[in-house]
């Protein structure tokens, strides 16, 4: 029983460094020169959807959405192919 929780902890603390990891990549990406202007396309993909009226706005970022779906997906099937090798 001690090693099943032993494995979900690391697992625990692999995702919480990737998040730590991922908040850290999007506060700096704004103060270097050239990737700002390569991350500049999230959330202004054609199929995203925003309304702005007098006192109401509402954005729904559904294509870019779908982009990270699908590239994070093809990420994690790489990183589980090589694991499983």
């Amino acid at each position: 029983m001690i090693p099943e929780w032993t494995t979900l902890g690391k697992i625990l603390i692999g995702i919480g460094l990737g998040i730590v990891a991922l908040g850290i990549l999007l506060v700096v990406v704004d103060r270097i020169p050239g990737l700002s202007s390569t991350f500049s396309w999230l959330g202004k993909l054609p199929g995203d959807i925003s309304i702005k009226r007098d006192n109401f706005s509402f954005y729904f970022p559904i294509a870019t959405s779908i982009v990270l779906s699908v590239l994070l997906s093809l990420l994690f099937y790489l990183v589980g192919w090589l694991f499983r090798r």
